[in-house]
């Protein structure tokens, strides 16, 4: 009966001995998460950089599209001394207060991806006014991801 009871723990400690990983085994699991992260990074961060000019153009076309409701109520654009603010509250120097909207035309001026407030300009140079993001870098004028994006787009 004593070699019945020492057999199962002879199994086990020998098992016990055998577990864990080998230093190649590590190695190769490290290269492998290695090359799959490589490969995301790779095919995800393009996609961001799409993802953020689109974003950019949505912020553009919602902006447009409060200062034309704007224009429809007070029947004037925002002014370059009011700017854009004039979307969130009501200027003080309107002509007819009594015709902005309670709730504003937009709840909060967001930035552009890049973190920078999106540019009004009124007159606008290609249009009654132009919104516009100075893109990825911060600057008039660029090409692709540095390139303005604007409501003329």
């Amino acid at each position: 009966m004593t070699a019945l009871l020492k057999m199962p723990f002879r199994l086990t400690a020998k098992r016990h001995a055998e577990a864990g990983f080998t230093l190649v085994e590590l190695m190769v699991v490290i290269v492998i998460i290695g090359l799959l992260s490589t490969f995301v990074v790779l095919n995800v961060l393009p996609s961001q950089d799409k993802a953020m000019v689109e974003k950019a153009k949505a912020d553009v076309m919602l902006i447009s599209q409060a200062i034309e409701m704007y224009r429809l109520d007070t029947l004037a654009y925002p002014t370059m001394e009011q700017g854009l603010d004039a979307l969130v509250r009501a200027p003080d120097e309107l002509a007819q207060p009594d015709r902005y909207r309670k709730d504003a035309y937009i709840r909060r001026l967001p930035s552009d991806p890049w973190g920078v407030p999106y540019q009004y300009v009124f007159p606008g140079e290609r249009g009654p006014f132009d919104i516009y993001s100075l893109g990825a870098n911060r600057k008039l004028g660029g090409e692709g991801l540095d390139g303005d994006i604007g409501n003329w787009n």
